[in-house]
């Protein structure tokens, strides 16, 4: 379910960003009591994300927007289609046009991105989720995109759960101490998962207790041993510089999850259009 304080947040945040004192083009352009209708096409192929997001800005500038869905969120559409139609006060519609479609486009790209890291995976044992390398402002809806594509979110936010990374292993002294020091802190429904590069630290982090351990930057045979030496005992998680081309190859690995950055830190928009009529 959407959390509509959340998104209320962020798109009247865009909006303000968009128009601080107001949009002087169509304010002085379009009549206050005109009415338009719009259309919103999709211009290539792509996984559609993002259409309450979509319809809630047209909506919080106008709540007598009229809106007509004929797609929903999760479903391939080809270019041409037709998804949507939308009629009401002109100069709300203008004005809410490109905060809507930033998001929309965003989410799409995201979903159709994830789509097709989880097409590959479909018939092994790995999962494709997200990071937190997501646009400042908007990881909620980053993550939800991730969701309808067919992903899964690996944690919201540094309050979720103990991810002991390189930097942290250096400034704390070392494996072994770093998740003995989380242990004694957080409470038992949080779980400890350790970054490693190498299998002797995949032996340690296993020996300390980890009950995640990610395989950074490995080469496909690497964690394939790891994942045989961990044999069950702790979650395995495949991370860095995965593409949609090593994907299989990284999967072959037998690794439980795989995560990249990729969906989320340099997606390409969708093209959608919203054309007046």
């Amino acid at each position: 379910m959407l959390d509509y304080q959340l998104v209320d947040d962020i798109i009247w945040r865009a909006l303000k960003e968009d128009m601080p004192m107001g949009d002087i083009t169509t304010e002085s352009t379009v009549p206050q009591d005109e009415a338009s209708f719009a259309k919103l096409i999709v211009k290539e192929d792509c996984v559609i994300a993002g259409l309450e997001v979509f319809c809630r800005v047209f909506i919080l500038l106008d709540p007598n927007t009229y809106i007509e869905r004929y797609v929903n969120d999760g479903e391939k559409v080809d270019a041409g289609t037709v998804i949507m139609r939308i009629s009401g006060n002109s100069r709300a519609m203008l004005k809410a046009e490109r905060t809507a479609l930033n998001l929309l486009q965003r989410m799409s790209g995201i979903a159709s991105a994830t789509r097709k890291f989880a097409d590959i995976l479909e018939r092994t044992r790995s999962k494709i989720v997200d990071t937190r390398k997501t646009a400042p402002g908007l990881r909620y809806l980053d993550k939800m995109a991730v969701r309808i594509g067919g992903g899964t979110n690996h944690r919201y936010c540094l309050s979720d759960g103990v991810l002991i990374k390189d930097n942290h292993i250096k400034a704390s002294g070392g494996i072994t101490t770093a998740v003995e020091k989380a242990r004694a802190q957080i409470p038992h429904t949080i779980k400890i998962e350790v970054e490693t590069e190498s299998l002797e630290q995949v032996k340690e982090a296993l020996d300390a207790g980890a009950d995640i351990i990610m395989l950074d930057n490995m080469k496909p045979e690497v964690m394939k041993e790891a994942v045989e030496y961990i044999n069950g005992r702790a979650l395995t998680e495949a991370s860095g510089n995965v593409t949609a081309d090593n994907l299989a190859d990284v999967a072959k690995s037998g690794v439980d999850l795989i995560s990249s950055g990729s969906l989320t830190h340099s997606v390409k928009a969708a093209d959608i259009s919203l054309r007046f009529e």
